[in-house]
């Protein structure tokens, strides 16, 4: 395929979900680096904050799934149970450790399905350490990937005082890294991209891309919850609401796959855990039309390669869903595999 019909008339984006995360332990130096190595165009780091400040790269405050924190014994009077977006969660929480003592950590697959030989071997990095491994790559290869950070739970880390937006704008603009075409800024809230981000910008006079991820679309935006607002990610990506609300602060949304391409349980009475669970009803949602129409492109998550995260139709064959998400213009996509998903971009 040589013409997409993407909002840009370019070929989507392929973002290397965590990194290279269906090879290597998630958001790790070395995950990112082999995504960079397999020809990503933007590498993901979600943000969550330190005791002391600092922005680290784990996909949830809670460090239990992800990293050898439970077996540190100095670390045991750490573990406790905090309220995160309404729910209770029990583990050991980035925001109790400093900077330091996260560097004492290391990185675990949390999939049990994936590789694990790789386990307590790579470091937790800190935004500024991925900065560095993507400006060092630049400068020794001349490569120019992108960095696609996304700024997780903000109304629980603004409560606690520990705000992601400062801190993510300042390292960026210390890292001189504020080319528009190399950075977007993601989140599931709304008030933290148009109300925060947009004026932190404006003050540095820098104007990054932002994306509205939208998640199941019966559920809601924390903030909006907190707020009392009771629009839920269906009303936010409604045509109108694009028009005339997202697109005035986004250049994107970032949809979750099945909110585009739908499909229905499998009913099995012998379910095979390593097998697909949904098929393709056939119907397509509208979204990618009414986006572009609103001027917004689509970033569409999370693309995978095993079995159970792809429909029956695909029949085992991951290429062909993201050919289908390609054919229907899809500006981006997030993968685990970015190899993939670049290799399904070659195909006519």
């Amino acid at each position: 395929m040589t013409n997409y019909p993407t909002l840009s008339g370019q070929s989507p984006l392929v973002i290397a979900h965590r990194g290279a995360s269906g090879s290597l332990p998630e958001h790790t130096l070395e995950a990112y680096k082999l995504a960079i190595d397999l020809g990503a165009d933007f590498i993901e780091p979600d943000l969550v904050s330190t005791r002391d400040g600092v922005l680290i790269a784990r996909h949830e405050p809670n460090l239990i799934e992800t990293t050898n924190v439970s077996e540190i014994p100095k670390f045991a009077d750490r573990y406790r149970t905090v309220e995160i977006d309404g729910q209770k969660v029990e583990g050991f929480f980035s925001h109790d450790f400093t900077l330091a003592e996260i560097k004492e950590l290391r990185a675990r697959q949390p999939r049990s399905y994936r590789e694990q030989s790789y386990n307590d071997r790579f470091f937790i990095p800190a935004l500024q350490d991925i900065l560095d491994l993507v400006q060092q790559v630049e400068a020794d290869t001349g490569h120019k990937v992108g960095i696609y950070p996304e700024t997780k739970h903000p109304t629980y880390f603004d409560r606690i005082g520990l705000p992601l937006e400062e801190p993510l704008i300042q390292i960026l603009v210390e890292h001189h890294f504020t080319d528009p075409n190399r950075v977007f800024i993601q989140s599931f809230e709304v008030s933290n991209l148009k109300d925060k981000l947009i004026p932190l910008m404006a003050d540095h006079h820098i104007r990054l891309p932002l994306v509205q991820l939208c998640d199941a679309l019966h559920l809601q935006p924390y903030d909006f919850t907190v707020n009392n607002d009771l629009r839920t990610y269906g009303d936010l990506i409604h045509a109108d609401s694009l028009n005339n609300f997202v697109s005035t602060y986004a250049s994107a949304i970032g949809p979750w796959k099945r909110s585009i391409v739908l499909a229905e349980p499998i009913h099995s009475s012998q379910p095979n855990p390593q097998a697909a669970t949904e098929c393709l009803t056939g119907e397509i949602a509208p979204i990618i039309t009414h986006a572009h129409n609103a001027g917004l492109a689509v970033h569409a998550y999370t693309f995978r390669n095993e079995s159970h995260f792809l429909a029956l139709d695909y029949q085992d064959n991951p290429i062909a869903e993201y050919q289908q998400f390609y054919q229907l213009g899809i500006d981006a996509v997030f993968s685990d595999f970015p190899d993939t998903a670049l290799k399904a971009r070659t195909i006519p």
